[in-house]
C-alpha cells in the first residue's frame, strides 16, 4: 500500500530524512510538527511547501501540530541570512502571531475524524520558564563543537557582519520545541525546508537526551528557480498567501509566468496532483505552449483561495487579455480590484497621446521605452494594439465612460480611472 513517503519520494519531495526508521514509522498514524515564525503576517509561497506537505500528512492520518513561534520570532532564525533580521517588537508578533494563525485554519481539516491538527505557539511555554531554569535544564545538554559546526552558524559567525548570541541561541529553543511536543503531545515528526536540518537534529539530540525516545525529521528542497534564486518573490515583493497581501490574481499571473524549466517541479511541489497527471501535463507542454503553467496558476490558486478566489483570478486575467474586442463590466469591475491601478485628470488623458499617458501612468519609465514597446508591437489600450507612436487617446477609447487599461506585452497592465 502507498505510503506518504512514497507520495514525497517520487515527486522529488524529500531532501534528508534523518532514519530509514522513518519509512515505517509512517505507515501508522504519527504526530508531526511543521513550524513558521510570525516575522509576518501572512506565509508566504516558500511556506506553502510546508503547508502542502503538511495537508498531505493528514490525508494519510498524521496529525499536524503547527507551531507558530511566538517566542522564537523574537529571536530571529539565522538559517539562510547573511545578515541578522531587525528585531519585532512583542505586540508586532503578537499581532502576526493571530493574523498567521488565521490563514492556517483554512488549509487543513479541523473536522478530521482521527488527526483534527492542533496549532501551538511556543511562547506559551517558553514565557513560563525562567533564563536560569532554561540554561540549567535545557542550555547544559547542547555542545558548542556541534553548534558552532552547523553550516548556517560556521558561515555567519566567520562573515563580516558575524552573528549575535541571540541568533546562535535559536537552535536551542527549536531544540526544545520538538521535545516539548514530543512530550507533551507525542510528536514523532518534525519536517521544513533544507535549511532546517540543523535545528531539526538539535531537537532530535535534545529529545534523545531528555526524554530518552527517539524521534525523527524530514527536509524538503527550498523553492529556488533552476538558476538558484528563490521563488516567492514578484515586482511587488514576496507573494504571500493573505489575500489581502497578495491577491488571487497577483499570484494567478505570477504562477502562469513561471519558466518551463521550472514549472514540472513547482506542480510537483506546490500542488496536490498526482504524478500520473502532472507527467500528463509535462508530455503536452510542447504542443500546448504555457499549458503547464496555466494548470500550475490554476491549481495553486485554487488551493489557497477557494473556487471564488480562482474565479476572480481568471476573470481579472481575461479583462486585461491583449487582442480582446470587447469587455465586460463584470470584468471592469474585478479588474479594477485586482490589477494597478491609478486615478488621473480628463486632462492628463483625453487628447494626450498614448506615450505621454503611459508615462503619467507610470507602466514605464521613458519615452523610448514606450517607443520601441509600439515598434515591437507589445502596446496595448483596453486589449487592441496600438502601432502609431503618435496615437492619441480620445473620450471615445474610454471604456464605461471612465477608464482605460494600459499593458506592456502580456506581463503588465494598468488601470486608468479618468476624474472628470
Amino acid at each position: 500500500m502507498k505510503t506518504v513517503f512514497d507520495w514525497f519520494t517520487e515527486r522529488n519531495f524529500v531532501e534528508q530524512y534523518t532514519s530509514e526508521e522513518l519509512r515505517e514509522i509512517l505507515k501508522k498514524p504519527t504526530p508531526f510538527y511543521f513550524g513558521i515564525d510570525p516575522t509576518a503576517s501572512s506565509p508566504h509561497l516558500g511556506n506553502w511547501v510546508g503547508i502542502i506537505a503538511s495537508m498531505k500528512l493528514q490525508s494519510f492520518g498524521h496529525r499536524p501540530i503547527i507551531l507558530v513561534g511566538g517566542a522564537t520570532g523574537l529571536i530571529g532564525d539565522p538559517s539562510g541570512k547573511d545578515l541578522e533580521r531587525p528585531l519585532l517588537s512583542t505586540k508586532e508578533i503578537g499581532e502576526n502571531v493571530e493574523s498567521l494563525t488565521n490563514v492556517l485554519k483554512k488549509f487543513l481539516d479541523f473536522n478530521h475524524p482521527t488527526a483534527a491538527p492542533l496549532i501551538v505557539n511556543n511562547f506559551d511555554w517558553f514565557s513560563k520558564m525562567n533564563v536560569i531554569e532554561f540554561l540549567r535544564d535545557v542550555g547544559k545538554q547542547f555542545r558548542l563543537g556541534p553548534m558552532l559546526a552547523k553550516e548556517s552558524v560556521k558561515n555567519r559567525v566567520n562573515s563580516e557582519e558575524g552573528m549575535s548570541f541571540t541568533e546562535f541561541s535559536y537552535q536551542i529553543l527549536q531544540g526544545y520545541d520538538f521535545n516539548y511536543l514530543a512530550e507533551k503531545h507525542g510528536v514523532m515528526l518534525q519536517i521544513g525546508g533544507s535549511d532546517q536540518y540543523g535545528n531539526i537534529t538539535a531537537g532530535i539530540d535534545l529529545t534523545r537526551r531528555l526524554l530518552k525516545k527517539s524521534v525523527y525529521g524530514l527536509t524538503f528542497p527550498l523553492l529556488v528557480r533552476s538558476d538558484g534564486k528563490k521563488f516567492g518573490k514578484s515586482e511587488r515583493g514576496a507573494v504571500w498567501l493573505k489575500q489581502e497581501l497578495t491577491s488571487p490574481f497577483e499570484m494567478y499571473q505570477y504562477l502562469v509566468r513561471v519558466a518551463d524549466s521550472d514549472v514540472i517541479r513547482m506542480l510537483q511541489m506546490l500542488t496536490l496532483l498526482e504524478m500520473d497527471e502532472i507527467r500528463f501535463i509535462e508530455k503536452e507542454m510542447g504542443s500546448a505552449p504555457n499549458f503547464a503553467q496555466k494548470r500550475l496558476a490554476e491549481e495553486v490558486t485554487r488551493l489557497v483561495h477557494g473556487e471564488t478566489g480562482l474565479k476572480e483570478a481568471l476573470v481579472a486575467t481575461h479583462a486585461i487579455t491583449p487582442g480582446k474586442v470587447s469587455f465586460r463590466e463584470e470584468e471592469l469591475e474585478c479588474a479594477a480590484e485586482n490589477i494597478p491601478n491609478i486615478e488621473l485628470a480628463s486632462e492628463e488623458v483625453i487628447d494626450q497621446t498614448y506615450v505621454d499617458v503611459v508615462l503619467k501612468a507610470g507602466l514605464l519609465n521613458s519615452k523610448g521605452e514606450v517607443r520601441r514597446l509600439i515598434q515591437n508591437q507589445g502596446a496595448y489600450l483596453n486589449g487592441k494594439k496600438i502601432i502609431d507612436p503618435n496615437f492619441v487617446i480620445t473620450k471615445d477609447s474610454l471604456l464605461q465612460g471612465n477608464l482605460c487599461v494600459l499593458s506592456s506585452g502580456k506581463k503588465k497592465s494598468i488601470l486608468i480611472r479618468v476624474k472628470f
